[in-house]
């Protein structure tokens, strides 16, 4: 038998920064275990005080390479930081492809930062679906700043919005990346814009050209987007990256478009996590099902009379 998880002791040990108790507790959350609305029960008292900060942009980009660079700028502040790695997920295992990130491992010895990486499992939008989840383990376990990197799939990198408090844009010169991120949606979203690998050729055409068209994007408040030229290998311009979105924390605190944006994104959870319940309902009474679908397709019942009668039946 299967000894018990002892959920208050494994939240009390996550809070006291144990490393093993976090990473015991997003897998969980990943394996979508039973025990989950038990874990955000216990969570949730200790979560709201991280500050989530998501990075997207196209393959290439350098995203590992400038959120390690992030990791070692925020722990010369003093932060406690958290990377969650949304990787591809593995054909065969189902887990994360990459693992934690190679480049990230200059961190590994330092207690103070965590990296996991997720897999997606063919989630869209760049993000897993136990993100949220996870992000709460790491939100109550006392992380300051939560960095979450995406898989870099292009055009679906745009939920990473709905996650984050403050969203960075990752792009590089050379690579199309100001007319690709006009095109995926990209520049809506971004609170902050970074060209990396600034020490390429074209990287002032590329601020030129993002600078244009930030201008042209709707109305995003009184918050303009800054632009910020860095070559993460080197370390170069990740400092004024940091600055700039404590700039942007502070902006969203003051304006009350942070509480705003994360009653948003518990709503959205909450829908979600109400839509699967009803999935799993629905899944239960597959028989039912069929036979409703027999008399849609025979044309003795319709479809808005079948479905009113299979929820009253689930």
């Amino acid at each position: 038998m299967a000894r018990a998880i002892d959920i208050p002791d494994l939240v009390a040990r996550a809070q006291q920064g144990q490393a093993a108790a976090v990473a015991r507790l997003i897998s969980l959350v990943e394996d979508d275990s039973p025990a989950l609305p038990e874990v955000s029960a216990a969570l949730a008292p200790h979560t709201g005080r991280a500050h989530i900060v998501g990075l997207t942009g196209s393959p290439g980009v350098g995203k590992s390479t400038s959120t390690s660079a992030l990791v070692s700028s925020l722990r010369q502040q003093g932060k406690r930081v958290a990377v969650l790695a949304i990787d591809p997920s593995s054909p065969f295992s189902g887990g994360a492809l990459l693992g934690d990130r190679i480049r990230m491992s200059e961190h590994d010895t330092d207690p103070d930062v965590f990296i996991r990486s997720m897999a997606s499992r063919g989630h869209l939008g760049g993000l897993a679906g136990a993100a949220p989840q996870a992000l709460r383990v790491l939100d109550a376990a006392g992380c300051d700043v939560i960095l979450v990197e995406t898989v870099g799939v292009g055009q679906s990198e745009v939920e990473i919005a709905g996650i984050a408090d403050t969203t960075l844009v990752l792009l590089a010169p050379g690579m199309g990346d100001g007319i690709q991120a006009a095109k995926a949606g990209i520049l809506e979203i971004g609170d902050i814009f970074v060209i990396n690998k600034a020490d390429r050729d074209g990287a002032a055409t590329t601020r030129r050209e993002l600078r244009t068209m930030i201008g042209m994007r709707a109305d995003t408040g009184d918050w303009t987007a800054p632009i910020v030229l860095t070559v993460a290998t080197k370390g170069e311009g990740t400092d004024e990256v940091v600055d700039e979105i404590q700039n942007h924390f502070a902006y969203l605190t003051e304006s009350g478009e942070l509480t705003r944006r994360r009653v948003g994104r518990a709503r959205r959870e909450i829908e979600a996590l109400a839509l699967a319940s009803v999935q799993r309902r629905l899944g239960e009474h597959a028989a039912g099902t069929e036979q409703l679908a027999a008399e849609v397709a025979a044309g003795s019942l319709d479809p808005f009379a079948a479905a009113s009668r299979l929820l009253d039946h689930s």
